[in-house]
């Protein structure tokens, strides 16, 4: 069986370096992405089976990439972590709104984070398994307070 992929879009290099260092020691191919353009593209190009994603990041940050992701039907169901420095109630809550599942605070042990990547990928697997139906997880643009969605699609062109 193929290792399962991983696309990780941060752009702080350090970080990056981590969580890549940890995902593959952990036996998973890693993907990845200096900002959220890229992230969106390469996702759609190579399909990872889960997305980890930092908040906030040049040319497009994780929001509006996951927004992206998750309206297009080829990506709509890889799951995705948010990683971000801001672990504020209402901040976890909008990122969980837009189809997250999960939202980690910087700073992270590498351990619980590689923890969370395992649980959701075991999770997606026993629902492949049981063909159980998955939710739909497009994001209705209208209901995502505070981010750009009406301009998400043009942010990659700028």
């Amino acid at each position: 069986m193929p290792a399962k992929k991983v696309l990780v879009a941060e752009d702080d290099a350090d970080i990056r370096f981590l969580i890549t260092y940890s995902l593959q020691y952990a036996g998973y191919e890693v993907i990845e992405a200096i900002n959220g353009c890229e992230a969106v593209d390469r996702a759609q190009q190579e399909l990872p089976d889960l997305i980890i994603l930092d908040v906030r990041m040049p040319k497009g940050g994780g929001l509006e990439a996951c927004v992206l992701l998750k309206n297009e039907a080829s990506t709509r169901e890889i799951p995705v972590i948010f990683l971000s420095a801001r672990g504020q109630d209402a901040e976890v809550k909008r990122g969980l709104a837009l189809g997250a599942e999960e939202y980690v605070v910087k700073p992270f042990a590498p351990e619980e984070l590689l923890r969370r990547v395992d649980s959701i990928l075991q999770r997606v697997e026993r629902q492949r398994g049981q063909q159980i139906p998955v939710p739909d997880r497009s994001v209705p643009r209208s209901n995502v307070a505070g981010t750009d969605t009406e301009r998400a699609d043009e942010w990659c062109s700028s």
